[in-house]
């Protein structure tokens, strides 16, 4: 004998299954693509990064090469008297003791023409005021009238050559030192003349006339 079941399958609604298994499909497939665009780009933003860290890290690197190579090219015995001059300079604007004004202008009216002034450098010490001049010349003597009339002005004493040698193009070059006060020597005044006192007889020579 033959059995049969002749009951139905049950109904599912595949259609629906598959619209939310497609809907899910696309959702994550959107997600995929975001997440790769966003990867992609923040690679290359960290590429840009890294070339931007590495330029400067090679721009410092040059500077610091640099830095190195002034350093190694400066002479210390120089920058130790470019120190020593700023420190004096310094210490002769606190002390306002020192005028560049009147100075040069009692260095330009003693000067004779034939000798001209190199360089110039001031040294306070124990509320001293020292003056070191480099002055040249063709002729020694006019390097020693120069000398003779800073000392006649008053305004420098102790005025010695403290070295002395020729230059390639055969001047005299001389470092004069002296002591600059600063003061002007004043001039003594000439002596009041009063005019010849009258003779007796002149007086009475003009008192006839007036007769």
């Amino acid at each position: 004998m033959i059995r049969t079941n002749l009951s139905t399958r049950p109904f599912y609604n595949e259609r629906a299954v598959h619209l939310v298994i497609g809907a899910a499909s696309l959702i994550v497939l959107a997600l995929t693509v975001v997440n790769v665009v966003r990867v992609l780009t923040l690679s290359q933003e960290n590429t840009e990064y890294s070339r931007r860290i590495n330029g400067d890290r090679a721009e410092m690197e040059q500077l610091a090469t640099g830095a190195t190579q002034v350093r190694r090219g400066i002479n210390q015995k120089e920058l130790e008297v470019v120190v020593d001059s700023a420190r004096e300079a310094n210490a002769l604007i606190d002390q306002r003791t020192f005028s560049w004004t009147a100075f040069f202008n009692r260095i330009e009216a003693t000067i004779p023409p034939d000798v001209m002034l190199s360089s110039v450098r001031p040294t306070v010490k124990d509320g001293q005021s020292r003056v070191s001049l480099v002055v040249l010349g063709r002729r020694m003597e006019d390097i020693d009238e120069f000398m003779e009339q800073l000392e006649a002005t008053g305004s420098f004493s102790d005025v010695l050559p403290a070295q002395q040698d020729r230059t390639e193009s055969g001047l005299y070059r001389v470092l004069v030192d002296s002591v600059y006060t600063g003061t002007v020597q004043e001039t003594a005044a000439p002596p009041s003349v009063s005019p010849p006192a009258a003779s007796p007889a002149g007086a009475e020579r003009k008192s006839g006339a007036a007769l």
